[in-house]
């Protein structure tokens, strides 16, 4: 069966996910006897109705960005590492390290060392489920879903004991010196006469992830690694044959992979907390994979996804604060988008490629126009074939 474009691969399949998602939602709201219209501009004012909602959509779209595109170079060697949840959270503890025991004199030479930290720190909590899967065939999924429990409570062991401050009972660090702090968005576009984004945790972290879609990007489709890295993911065998290595790819993939997931820590722990506390990744690194899912592994499809689940998030946390409508409904709304974007995506795309060839099929090709020859030769005698 021919395949669908390109283009409604990548923009018609989410889009008709996530109206059939928001229609169900609809019913949802309706059925617990809230009106599904106002529900919407709720969102949509609490999410982007000011500089104030931007700042707070922008933060969690910031943190979805980088485990997204962790879990989205990972697709396309395919590789699911469903643990940027237990990577960002030690890139975390990296950042932490750096931020408190290095001297900086300016948050840009901070920057730097926590996202060389950060990245580092992912990166070798990735490398022990790529070497068990590369050397000793143990699955991806199990592997990286396991570390994330391990990441989470050695964790807990350092800031209940060697990083928790004398004094406190908190379960964080101590605050991060004043030259780490990052400047945030009211910082950056703030003026004397017009206040913007005030008191939001949206941080200059942002402008780096929308760097990283590029570089990635350039990663996948410009360079021979990315060109392995995704004939690895089409075919194990026939890159094999054609002599790229199995264990290459999947330490490679899996240490980018770790990096970029890592990174994230460098928005909320750094950027917003600026300081390392307990649970500080919050469930994005499993968002992250709908992020992924949902943006076909593009890294332009994982900024547009982050955006939503950015939106979802700060709308919902409007919603359940100025309606009845309690948070669990809120969730049970992100739920729906991720299953209809994830889970249920054939439903959506068998008939979508299925109504595109049959276009293709009815549609009539244009006749051959004449075979021009040289003066003075004849035209080949047809064959059966050219028949």
């Amino acid at each position: 069966m021919d395949k669908m474009p390109r283009w409604a691969d990548i923009l018609l399949v989410p889009l008709i996910s996530l109206i059939l998602a928001a229609a169900i939602s609809a019913l949802v709201i309706l059925a617990i006897g809230e009106n599904p219209w106002n529900a919407l501009k709720i969102m949509v004012t609490g999410a982007l109705g000011s500089t104030y909602a931007w700042g707070y959509t922008l933060y969690y779209a910031t943190n979805f960005i980088f485990t997204g595109l962790a879990v989205a170079l990972a697709n396309h060697a395919r590789l699911f590492n469903i643990g940027a949840e237990g990577q960002a959270a030690i890139g975390g503890l990296g950042v932490a390290l750096v931020a408190l025991y290095l001297p900086w004199p300016h948050w840009t030479l901070a920057l730097l060392g926590a996202t060389a930290a950060a990245a580092l720190f992912g990166a070798a909590w990735a490398a022990i489920p790529a070497f068990l899967q590369a050397k000793r065939g143990s699955h991806i999924v199990i592997t990286t879903i396991m570390f994330n429990f391990i990441a989470a409570a050695l964790l807990n062991y350092l800031l209940v004991g060697p990083l928790k401050p004398s004094g406190t009972m908190e379960t964080a660090t101590a605050p991060f010196p004043p030259s780490t702090h990052l400047p945030s968005f009211q910082d950056m576009f703030s003026t004397a006469d017009t206040p913007l984004f005030r008191g939001t945790p949206a941080n200059v972290t942002f402008f780096v992830a929308v760097l990283l879609c590029v570089l990635v990007w350039l990663l996948i489709w410009k360079t021979r690694l990315g060109y392995e890295i995704r004939a690895f993911g089409f075919s194990e065998g026939a890159a094999r044959y054609a002599g790229i290595g199995a264990t290459k790819i999947i330490m490679v993939t899996m240490l980018i992979s770790g990096g970029l997931a890592g990174l994230m820590a460098i928005n909320n722990t750094m950027g917003e907390a600026e300081r390392l506390i307990l649970n500080a990744v919050e469930g994005a690194g499993f968002i992250g994979i709908a992020v992924a899912l949902m943006g076909r592994s593009h890294p332009l499809g994982v900024f547009l996804a982050a955006i939503l689940f950015g939106f979802l998030y700060q709308g919902g946390a409007e919603l359940s604060l100025w309606t009845s409508i309690p948070r669990e409904m809120v969730v049970v709304i992100q739920a729906l988008v991720i299953m209809f974007t994830g889970a249920l995506d054939n439903m959506v795309r068998m008939p979508l490629e299925r109504l595109f060839a049959r276009r293709t099929r009815s549609t009539p090709l244009a006749p051959p126009g004449p075979t021009l020859h040289p003066p003075g030769r004849m035209a080949p005698p047809s064959t059966p074939a050219a028949e």
